[in-house]
């Protein structure tokens, strides 16, 4: 590493003391790695013409440690400090760049001076994860001044923020300085116009290989390299996918929160590849075997099939290849000269009558052979040209019966597999079920799988080396060109073969995975987006035989009225209808809520029954079933515990399964996203990857349907983008001992949540205005009464609530603050400014806010100037200006789960025998899998519709789609093609979607 960041860090200091900063988050920079780091990771340099210029008179003494909440600094550098977060929006005009660009050279020396005081206590590892940050940083600030001269394009988006990670009360700063942080919470508060440097592609990734990551990134997602290097950028920045897909649209052309996470996933397998390679590098050069051509080849690697490849021999307890033997005999020098000078290669030279391995002709011939074979497998050209051949031919996927499968397996384990007993298939056209069916049935000891690579390919293969890249550069005899001959089947059956065949797995179950765990996501977005059932008492009945059913009747607003057990198929049932028609009448409930667990189709018969005769009139009821899946595994958490303290755990799933149907979303964001059940082989994927990208799929739902922060659960909180579990705590505990939140702002007050927390949340947060008018009207008069200050609606009114003194930087004011009507939108805090313009140009108020005359008043305006104009006039984009006007327009109970299906609820039952061929029934998605659609028909069992029934041309076009398939929840009419009853199965034929 070179002297300039120590020279850098020596000036910072002479400006302040080592405790000055001490109340700054940690913020990154570039650290020393070690030697071997340097050896052939790029060294990275600050630029050299940015430096403070500062007089040996203005270093300070020493001062010992002060308390955390005083903050020395000297008036100079104050402005300087508060910059640090690069909190503003980049100005168009010169001076302001200029301005900017100093600023950015400070923020760059004042990291380089807190990094020096942390290295000591860092591991190397710590260190190098800090690198990326600085050289964008580093980047950024050059990339300012280069194109300070250019056109700026309209955009909202906050491209590069320097946001503290580690997050502060305000409280720790006194009243006389404005707290650092509070200052700016994003790029551009105020929604102004800001774009990505002109070098916005040129990305530096903590391990450096020799391939770009862009590029790569780019070439597998199929997206431009625009917008791979903008995704990249913002996920360094640690912005959520919700955030991103809101209110950074433009950023990511338009991608849908799928294909985001996609590029997610594959980004950090990239990364990981790279961490790997370089780890793998470290190990090979502490053990000295680090060769020129060794660290090229691993610097190439983009996958781990190729760095396995490459680093077999390497690894530590390996015996080492046959070429390692071989070269160690000192026959290297023989291969080479075979290619490069033939005509002066003598083997018999290199015989060693006493030595193993060199005692005959025959043993040179062999050892030669290795290390040539070894050679041509470990060439990138020879890699590339065979891996671009097979793309052309027949390679085809086979899988069998074992020969010597295991007495453990079941039979009907081995039947379950018949189709894949004498399977073949091109891998080109296998579907990503049939690799995680062949797979499971490997894994199993049913099947025995392989890939069958023709000859023709070999062939093909041979003679291009030959005639090409591993030509001899001279005349060979004809008993060398049989080694060479050799040496290639050698290198193509014993390396490169195996090679291929990994590769090629790997592949297929790497995106048949995928595949499945998107199916998953897809799926349960649909489930948590299930249409609520508001205003409705329900009665939650848990099926069951020996133990009874269990019943819980809830209020419409969740609150639990009654619970009880019923036993109805213990010969009790007359008796008990009396009991259930009892608690239907008291609470004046109609709706019931069956599990679909143990029982339910009997207890579904019961309850139709008692319907159709009409038993609980004068209610109409109506019946509905639900998916149970998780609801025991809930009731039994410390979370259920917490929420339903003293309630037997299956009276606690009978209450669960109503609440699925009243609120879907609030209720199943309690239960571990895996355990709901409508996936794919969820067990035979990556649980990593399944789990990050259900949790990713749960965020995005909750944060777009929105919460009300003055009256949702906790669970409910932790789901919002940007919140987690500690920060959804502080919240609640926040709420609980000041009252309900009057805006937005006030977020800021919660411990723990800083700004880049508040930026990824606020959007997605709601503040009830009619709950706070109540609120406010109330605690103005008891303000009134109880201190005697006359309060005021205005926002900057302050109340003394404590003694003045010592702890003045303590919070020594409480201020009544004003709420905001914006505050119940989807509308950002960054964009007020730009909303309330908007307001004023349609000639609009904050009061009339999703009513109807807004929305004339809004439709009017943009049929008159068009909404490219609009956004051109307001110095922002389109998409921003759509998230205002739909803000504006969107009535303040708005909810836009209003536009997916309910439940269906029923009155009767039909049985499996009353089923013929040509049926038409209506039905309800209840899985949705890569090879057909499972459907329920209320006939106890499931029918399959196949995925070549489903087409484009039968889905609906006019309701909104998550998806382009169908998902669980939907109403769909369809008709029986096929019933087999001994096997209790239905095929199904898709008619339209309901």
């Amino acid at each position: 590493m070179s002297s300039l960041p120590r020279r850098a860090k020596v000036k910072v200091q002479t400006v302040v003391s080592k405790d000055e900063f001490s109340s700054f988050s940690e913020l990154s920079s570039a650290s020393e790695d070690d030697k071997e780091d340097s050896a052939w990771e790029p060294q990275k340099k600050v630029p050299r013409s940015r430096k403070l210029p500062v007089s040996k008179e203005s270093k300070p003494k020493r001062v010992p440690r002060v308390k955390k909440n005083t903050l020395q600094m000297s008036d100079g550098l104050a402005g300087v400090a508060v910059k640090e977060e690069l909190n503003s929006s980049v100005a168009i005009a010169d001076a302001d760049l200029e301005d900017r660009k100093n600023k950015l050279d400070t923020m760059q020396t004042l990291k380089t001076a807190k990094t020096k005081r942390k290295n000591s206590a860092q591991s190397p590892s710590a260190r190098r994860t800090k690198k990326l940050k600085v050289d964008e940083e580093t980047s950024k600030a050059s990339s300012l001044e280069s194109g300070s001269n250019s056109t700026e394009t309209p955009s909202t988006s906050a491209m590069w923020e320097g946001e503290c990670k580690k997050e502060e009360n305000e409280d720790d700063f006194p009243c006389s300085q404005s707290p650092l942080k509070k200052v700016k919470t994003e790029v551009c508060p105020q929604g102004q116009p800001v774009r990505f440097p002109a070098n916005a592609d040129n990305i530096k990734e903590e391990v450096e290989m020799n391939w770009d990551i862009v590029q790569v990134l780019s070439e597998r997602a199929s997206i431009e390299l625009w917008v791979c290097a903008n995704i990249i950028r913002l996920f360094n920045d640690d912005n959520t996918i919700p955030f991103i897909i809101r209110y950074r649209k433009e950023l990511i052309n338009n991608l849908d929160a799928d294909s985001l996470r996609e590029v997610r996933q594959t980004l950090e397998e990239l990364r990981a590849v790279a961490k790997k390679a370089h780890s793998t590098i470290q190990k090979i050069k502490k053990e000295g075997k680090m060769s020129e051509c060794l660290l090229k080849a691993l610097l190439n690697c983009k996958t781990f099939e190729e760095l396995e490849h490459v680093s077999a021999p390497y690894k530590t307890g390996s015996k080492g290849t046959k070429a390692q033997r071989a070269k160690q005999l000192g026959l290297e020098g023989a291969a080479r000269t075979l290619l490069e000078n033939p005509g002066e290669l003598n083997l018999l030279s290199y015989i060693r009558p006493n030595v193993k391995g060199l005692s005959t002709l025959q043993d040179i011939e062999t050892g030669v052979q290795h290390i040539l074979a070894d050679m041509v497998a470990k060439d990138k050209d020879t890699l590339d040209f065979i891996r671009k051949l097979c793309q052309n031919r027949y390679i085809c996927i086979q899988s069998s019966l074992a020969k010597v499968s295991s007495k453990k397996v079941n039979e009907k384990d081995v039947d379950k597999f018949q189709l894949y007993q004498n399977f073949s298939c091109n891998i080109r056209n296998i579907q990503h079920h049939q690799i995680l069916a062949i797979n499971r049935g490997e894994n199993l000891k049913i099947l025995t799988v392989k890939v069958n690579i023709s000859d023709g390919v070999k062939n093909e293969f041979c003679r291009w080396c030959i005639q090409n890249r591993w030509r001899p550069r001279g005349f060979a005899r004809p008993e060398l060109m049989k080694i060479l001959y050799n040496s290639l089947d050698d290198s193509f059956k014993r390396l490169i073969y195996p090679l291929l065949c990994r590769e090629f797995r790997a592949k297929l179950t790497s995106d048949a995975e995928k595949e499945s765990v998107m199916m998953f996501g897809r799926n349960l977005r649909q489930l948590l987006l299930t249409s609520p059932v508001p205003g409705r008492t329900l009665m939650g009945v848990d099926p069951g035989y020996k133990h009874g059913c269990k019943l819980a009747i809830i209020s419409p607003t969740s609150q639990i009225l009654h619970t009880d057990v019923v036993y109805l198929h213990c010969g009790q049932g007359f008796r008990e209808a009396e009991k259930i028609k009892r608690l239907l009448l008291n609470f004046n409930c109609s709706t019931v809520v069956i599990g679909n667990g143990t029982a339910c189709r009997e207890t579904e018969a019961y309850f139709a029954d008692l319907i159709m005769k009409n038993y609980f009139a004068p209610l109409d009821v109506v019946y509905c079933i639900v998916s149970e899946a998780g609801a025991s595994i809930y009731s039994v958490s410390p979370e259920a515990n917490k929420e339903m303290p003293g309630l037997d755990p299956n009276l606690r799933s009978a209450v669960s399964i109503a609440r699925r149907v009243q609120d879907p979303l609030a209720e199943l964001v309690k239960i571990e996203p895996k355990h709901i059940g409508v996936g794919m082989y969820q067990h035979d994927v990556s649980q990593t990857l399944l789990k990050a990208t259900l949790d990713s799929v749960v965020e995005e739902c909750v944060s777009f349907v929105g919460v009300d922060i003055n009256i949702c659960s906790e669970v409910l909180l932790r789901h919002i983008a940007g919140l987690n579990a500690n920060r959804a705590k502080s919240i609640i505990e926040w709420r609980e001992k000041n009252g309900p939140f009057i805006n937005r702002e006030q977020l800021k007050k919660v411990k723990g949540l800083g700004p880049k927390s508040f930026q990824q949340c606020a959007g997605f947060i709601r503040v009830n205005q009619d709950y706070i008018r109540t609120f406010c009207s109330q605690q103005t008069e008891s303000a009134g009464e109880i201190q005697g200050v006359a309060v005021t609606s205005s926002a900057g009114v302050e109340v003394t609530t404590e003694k003045q003194g010592k702890k003045r930087s303590r919070t020594a004011v409480s201020v009544v603050l004003k709420p905001n009507p914006l505050d119940q939108t989807c509308i950002h805090p960054e964009s007020y400014d730009i909303a309330m313009r908007f307001l004023s140009f349609i000639g609009g108020t904050l009061c009339e806010i999703g009513k109807p005359e807004m929305q004339q008043k809004i439709n009017s305006f943009l049929e008159k100037e068009g909404i490219e104009k609009i956004a051109e006039r307001l110095q922002t984009t389109v998409h921003t200006l759509q998230v205002i006007i739909d803000g504006l327009s969107q009535p303040e109970s708005f909810d836009f789960r209003t536009d997916f299906d309910k439940p269906d609820f029923k009155r009767s039952i039909v049985c499996l025998e009353d089923l013929q061929v040509g049926t038409v029934l209506t039905g309800k998605v209840e899985n949705a899998t890569l090879f057909g659609i499972f459907v329920d028909i209320g006939v106890g069992r499931s029918g399959l519709i196949p995925i070549r029934n489903v087409t484009e041309a039968k889905l609906s076009k006019t309701k909104k789609r998550r998806s382009l398939g169908l998902g669980p929840g939907e109403r769909v009419e369809v008709r029986v093609l096929n019933i087999d009853i001994p096997r209790s199965r239905i095929t199904l034929d898709l008619i339209r979607v309901l």
